[in-house]
């Protein structure tokens, strides 16, 4: 009886048998391994990146606002892809007292819009920045930051009318909004003012516009930063 002895595969074996095979088929053994493509970057993670941490989840869930974020998604045209970019819209007027949501609302609606699949470019101020950022000071183009907040495609201006308002401050009120109401350029706008005082605040000009330019939704309840607090 004879009696055969197989020698132990060994990992260089394996290793040389895998380099043959893939020599037949005409690849290089010895060629690194293409490195794993990152995943890819959405529209919606870059967004969260700009938007203060506070407001980072947000979510829109109040109907008047999910049912504008509908209308405007519907409105989009057609871009690479087939995704929808953003085009003329209504624009939407979110009032209520102080705490009750409206900023949340109305970044929810920024985000609910770039993860239904919007291509959107989109700017965010405060009525008290957009007014600080206008006046003049070394380096500083006011009018150009003022031009890039009246052409983008979706601006949210947060609490109008929670500023200091003078002449100065109404003038550009007035170009800012009056140009995105030409252009029907889809404009988020919180205020903590009712809506019958907004004229005493920013001027007929701005309140006629606005009136006729936004969607409302009213917000109502508590103070939610002081329920929270006590």
């Amino acid at each position: 009886m004879t009696t055969v002895t197989r020698e132990p595969r060994t990992a260089g074996g394996a290793a040389g048998r895998l380099a043959a095979i893939l020599t037949a088929r005409g690849i290089d053994p010895r060629a690194d391994a293409p490195a794993p493509e990152p995943e890819p970057v959405t529209a919606l993670k870059l967004a969260d990146a700009r938007i203060a941490p506070r407001y980072r989840l947000a979510l829109a869930d109040h109907p008047g606002v999910t049912a504008w974020v509908t209308a405007i998604t519907r409105a989009g045209r057609p871009g690479p892809g087939g995704a929808p970019g953003i085009a003329t819209g209504p624009s939407l007027l979110i009032a209520g007292p102080t705490g009750t949501g409206k900023t949340h609302q109305a970044y929810g609606a920024i985000r609910s819009l770039l993860a239904a699949g919007v291509r959107l470019r989109w700017e965010a101020t405060t009525a008290a920045d957009l007014y600080a950022a206008q006046r003049p000071r070394q380096g500083h183009d006011p009018e150009r930051q003022l031009l890039a907040l009246a052409r983008c495609p979706l601006l949210l201006l947060d609490d109008l009318g929670a500023a200091k308002q003078s002449q100065w401050t109404e003038e550009l009120t007035y170009r800012l909004v009056n140009h995105r109401y030409n252009h029907m350029l889809p404009t988020l706008v919180t205020t903590n003012l009712p809506v019958a005082e907004l004229r005493d605040a920013v001027g007929d000009r701005v309140a006629s516009r606005l009136a006729e330019m936004t969607e409302r939704v009213i917000l109502t309840g508590r103070d939610r930063r002081r329920h929270t607090a006590t």
